[in-house]
C-alpha cells in the first residue's frame, strides 16, 4: 500500500519495507534515490496462540485448532513465508481450509489475540515478547527487509543518517530487540 501510495506522490522521505521486492520495485522505477537501498534486517516467523496450548507447528493439525491466522500470502510477505513453510512441511492442503488472512502481520495477531483464530503464524516482531515460538527459517526462503530515500525528500541528509543507522552495529542491535535479524545475504 505505502509503495503505491510512493507511486502517486505521497510525500514520505524514507521507504522501509518488508518485501525487498517492493523496495527494487520503487527503485527501478526511479521513485527512490539510486544508490540509497538498504538492507536492514531479516525477518524471521513466528507462531502464538493465546492459550499457549500450540507448542509447534505440528500442533496446528489437531482437531481442537479450528482457525489459523496468516497474514495475506497475496501481498504480505510474512504469510507468503507462512505459506512456504507450510507448503514445505506438507500441511498446506490439510490447513488451508482453517486459514484466516489478515491483511498484515498486525491484523493476523489480531486475529489470534482476539480469540477469533486458535494461533497465528506472523512476523516474530509480534510474538516474540508474548511467548511466541520462532519457528525455522530454513522451511522458507528468507524475509528480506529493505529501504530507500524517496525521490523528492526535502530531508534527504536526515533519510540517509536514518538508513546508515539501521544498517550499523547500534542500529541492529536495536533492531534485534525488537525480533528481527541481521541481513541475509
Amino acid at each position: 500500500m505505502l509503495a503505491r501510495q510512493i507511486e502517486n506522490g505521497a510525500p514520505f522521505d524514507v521507504f522501509l519495507s518488508a518485501n525487498e521486492s517492493f523496495v527494487q520495485s520503487l527503485a527501478q522505477s526511479g521513485h527512490l534515490l539510486s544508490g540509497s537501498i538498504t538492507p536492514y534486517a531479516t525477518g524471521r516467523l513466528g507462531l502464538w496462540s493465546a492459550a499457549g496450548n500450540i507448542k509447534s507447528i505440528k500442533d496446528l493439525t489437531s482437531s481442537s485448532v479450528r482457525h489459523i491466522a496468516i497474514p495475506n500470502p497475496r501481498h504480505a510477505p510474512y504469510g507468503a513465508a507462512a505459506e512456504q513453510a507450510l507448503r514445505k512441511l506438507g500441511l498446506w492442503d490439510s490447513l488451508s481450509g482453517r486459514l484466516v488472512l489478515g491483511e498484515n502481520v498486525r491484523q493476523a495477531f489480531e486475529f489470534a489475540r482476539s480469540g477469533n483464530a486458535d494461533a497465528v503464524i506472523t512476523s516474530w516482531t509480534m510474538v516474540f515478547d508474548k511467548g511466541g515460538i520462532l519457528l525455522p527459517d530454513t522451511d522458507h526462503p528468507p524475509i528480506r527487509q529493505s529501504g530507500g530515500i524517496v525521490r523528492g525528500t526535502g530531508h534527504e541528509q536526515q533519510a540517509r543518517a536514518l538508513l546508515q543507522y539501521l544498517a550499523s552495529p547500534a542500529g541492529r542491535q536495536l533492531l534485534a530487540r525488537f525480533g528481527l535479524f541481521p541481513p541475509a545475504r
